[in-house]
């Protein structure tokens, strides 16, 4: 019997069609059902809640475009990690990566998880574990106490759908790249059912959209910054755009395809979020809409009864359940780059014999996001997440200025629309954002910045790692 070829490199089986539903799928998850109450909190504007959620969308879009460009010029998996060794060198390049598995995309992949186990124990009751253990918590300097234990059932279901959909992806990148493309079809559909049921059948009011913009700020600096803190929730929910980056070398015709995956994929995504909360604040006026933080099932049982927000909760779980599997097929391929750049364990950079995916990468990130399930609840995790993103996304957008210089005469399949402008712009915003963050969220802003920075030592040994062996 003749013996199967041993595969040492990644597979090039990803479709427009899935890779555009890996860029959808990476982003509708949790967000939407869950920020939607604490920015209703934040703003105490239903005008104000719909303009953050089309103003993130659309800024959004603008580092979407600007990463087509690089996108298509650049092929290769690891996606933004090999972008930002082409742009700012090795350092960078290697913070950014560390930083991936560290923090933004781990810590994404568990406040997924989170959520995911929150809309199932509209299901299931989960068990009471004893105070004592609940009250057991580590002090972390900058950031205060963190309580592992709080929270237990909801935080070991979190553990199981990380630890399955790894072994999902473990198996092959073209049946992780299939389970994607079916859930998230399924997702969006559901999303758009749920809008046009809670539009039609809703007993709601037009008058819960419209309120002749009353906020609660007094002040231009309140406004100011409960606007950051809201446009925070709309960026976790907005988050993940760029997973398919990371994967551009296993998708078919990558300079053409994941450029136009980026900017359709988002483009449906903007579409269906300001949908669904319009359809949210028609029912729901927003003082309970920020009392609700289960909002979707919340505004289901206002019209169906019980019925209806179980209909709604296991919407939300498959939304959830995909956008974790997109992540997860995703993220592992940059600690793989890292590792075929001799920057990190070589183990991470192996190809599983049989199936063609980087397995160790795999099992890897899935350990770490268990641990960070374990470090927060929903809203302290996507909060650090937040910060650390879009420290990076700033870098990249400010990056395209650099590749021109860098690399003028190099093919760009496609131009990012407006440059220099739009790229500026977004670099702008960026940065207001993060010191926005800095002020108005510290705690969180120093977590996610305290993982980021983690990185450094670990850079300097396997430069001198290196080095030694080279000797």
């Amino acid at each position: 019997m003749e013996q199967k070829e041993k595969k040492t490199e990644l597979v090039r089986g990803l479709s427009l069609t899935a890779a555009m539903m890996i860029v959808a799928g990476s982003m509708i998850g949790s967000g939407i059902f869950r920020k939607p109450a604490t920015m209703a909190d934040q703003l105490g504007s239903p005008e104000l809640l719909i303009f953050v959620w089309i103003a993130a969308g659309l800024i959004t879009l603008i580092a979407v475009l600007v990463n087509a460009e690089i996108a298509g010029m650049i092929d290769a998996t690891g996606g933004q990690y090999i972008y930002f060794r082409k742009m700012y060198g090795e350092f960078t390049a290697y913070i950014y990566g560390w930083s991936i598995l560290s923090v933004i995309q781990t810590g994404s992949q568990a406040a997924i998880a989170y959520a995911f186990a929150e809309y199932l124990g509209y299901f299931i009751k989960y068990p009471e574990i004893p105070k004592s253990l609940q009250e057991i918590s580590f002090f972390v300097p900058l950031v205060g106490n963190i309580h592992p234990f709080v929270d237990l059932g909801t935080k070991t279901i979190a553990i199981s759908v990380i630890f399955f959909l790894t072994i999902v992806n473990y198996i092959g990148v073209v049946f992780g790249g299939s389970v994607q493309t079916i859930v998230t079809f399924i997702k969006i559909i559901s999303i758009l059912l749920i809008t046009f049921l809670l539009l039609v059948l809703g007993n709601g009011s037009i008058n819960n959209i419209y309120t002749g913009f009353k906020f609660h700020p007094e002040s231009t600096a309140g406004l100011i910054s409960v606007l950051g803190l809201a446009f925070a929730g709309a960026f976790w929910a907005y988050d993940a755009w760029n997973n398919i980056t990371f994967v551009s070398g296993e998708v078919k015709n990558p300079n053409r395809n994941v450029p136009l995956a980026l900017f359709y994929g988002t483009l449906i995504v903007i579409g269906v979020y300001v949908l669904i909360n319009i359809a949210f604040l028609y029912v729901l006026p927003i003082d309970e809409m920020a009392k609700s933080p289960l909002v979707a099932a919340t505004a289901a049982e206002k019209i169906f009864g019980n019925y209806g927000a179980s209909l709604i909760s296991i919407a939300v779980i498959i939304s959830t359940f995909g956008a974790l599997n997109g992540s997860i097929l995703a993220t592992a391929r940059v600690p793989f780059a890292m590792s075929r750049a001799k920057l990190f364990f070589k183990s991470l950079g192996k190809v599983h014999p049989k199936f063609g995916t980087p397995h160790i990468s795999l099992l890897v990130q899935g350990f770490w996001s268990c641990v960070l399930v374990l470090s927060g609840s929903f809203d302290t995790i996507t909060d650090y997440v937040i910060f650390a993103s879009w420290l990076f996304y700033m870098l990249g957008a400010f990056g395209v200025f650099v590749l021109r210089k860098k690399m003028p005469d190099h093919p760009r399949p496609y131009k990012v629309w407006g440059y220099p402008f739009t790229p500026l712009i977004f670099v702008v915003f960026a940065f207001l954002f993060l010191v926005n963050s800095i002020i108005s969220d510290t705690q969180n802003a120093m977590m996610g910045l305290i993982l980021v920075l983690s990185g450094v030592p670990f850079y300097l040994f396997w430069k001198y790692f290196d080095r030694k062996n080279r000797d």
